[in-house]
């Protein structure tokens, strides 16, 4: 697969996160993955020297930077594996994570709850054991209740309960705040915690049976048969959607300059409803393909969160970071993305 390689340098980042990162050893959990294997890239233009726990022999993600990292084969459900492979780092950013699409997720809360808890216990755990100079939370917006305030602050990450469409995830993911704030404060971890919105871009995940909402419309819009686009719900809930170098970005912008040990958003300041994204997707593929696609809404389908949008005024008064890709564009680049490396692979 192509690397799609990231949209950002050096320049692109402020110079104390250069210099912080600059010659280090950083620990990345789930650097294989989809955010993950973009941070990584990312890592690299700082001057940093990935370290990539994985259970995948060969990264296909990575295949191109695979020279310039190092890759520790490591089931992070054991303890002892973390800590051998966690050596040697001085700084763990933790993206491992278990989370799929809506449907997934509402009917295994405790499944999802559990894996993202085990994991985040080692990682942590033998982070502090090793006195590594910082470790990174890398949280979720699903901590917030249903019916929050829009934009969102930070501050409503522990009001109510998660949305309960997303409710394991969102437990574990307040629980990881909740253990990295104590690590902190009890035994000194200098700790900085995240808590990115919703993730899309090349590499994201398209299966049908655990994609998130935009590549699920993008596959389903390729692969129409009579020019519909159906689309659960009735187009009016909303999401606030965060290109995947503006997320990477951002998470290395808070590990570096932000080791408060409370959490705080990244996003982009944009509420994009599903119906507006299904239209656009649409529209997208229609050109590519030379044919009509029009979109229908099935409002007895699932939904989750009726609203959200990222509250980024902290991280802007703050680190003064804010999400440079465009909605349209970010879906340009994963519609292409899609297009020349999955597509041809489904149609066989």
């Amino acid at each position: 697969m192509s690397p799609y390689k990231t949209l950002y340098t050096q320049k692109n980042f402020h110079p104390d996160t250069v210099r912080f990162f600059s010659g280090k050893r950083v620990a990345v959990t789930g650097g294989s993955g989809f955010i993950g294997s973009h941070l990584v890239e990312q890592l690299l233009e700082l001057g940093a020297k990935p370290i990539v726990l994985t259970r995948q022999k060969d990264p296909a993600f990575l295949k191109e930077v695979r020279n310039q990292i190092e890759v520790r084969i490591c089931d992070l459900s054991d303890f002892q594996q973390t800590l051998n492979s966690l050596k040697g780092a001085s700084v763990v950013l933790n993206l491992a994570a278990s989370v799929a699409g809506l449907e997934y997720n509402m009917h295994h809360p405790a499944t999802i709850f559990q894996d993202n808890l085990q994991t985040f216990f080692n990682v942590i755990k033998a982070s502090a054991q090793l006195k590594v100079e910082r470790f990174l939370v890398t949280s979720s917006a699903c901590v917030y209740p249903r019916h929050c305030s829009i934009p969102t602050p930070e501050s409503e990450g522990f009001v109510g309960e998660p949305e309960p469409t997303n409710s394991g995830y969102g437990w574990s993911k307040r629980m990881e705040e909740y253990l990295g704030a104590q690590y902190a404060k009890e035994l000194g971890l200098s700790v900085a915690i995240a808590r990115p919105y919703n993730a899309y871009g090349p590499r994201d995940n398209f299966d049908p049976k655990s994609s998130h909402v935009l590549p699920a419309l993008i596959r389903k819009a390729f692969s129409t048969k009579d020019g519909v686009l159906n689309v659960w719900g009735d187009g009016t809930h909303s999401r606030s959607f965060l290109y995947v170098d503006d997320f990477a970005k951002g998470l290395l912008e808070v590990a570096a300059r932000f080791p408060e040990a409370k959490a705080i958003n990244i996003g982009a300041n944009e509420e994009v409803t599903i119906g507006d994204a299904a239209r656009l997707v649409a529209e997208l593929t229609s050109e590519i393909l030379g044919r009509k696609i029009t979109v229908k809404f099935d409002p007895s389908g699932l939904t989750g969160q009726p609203r959200r949008k990222c509250d980024t005024a902290e991280i802007e008064r703050v680190l003064g970071y804010r999400a440079e890709v465009s909605f349209r564009e970010g879906l340009i680049r994963t519609i292409d993305w899609y297009r020349r490396e999955l597509l041809p692979i489904q149609s066989e």
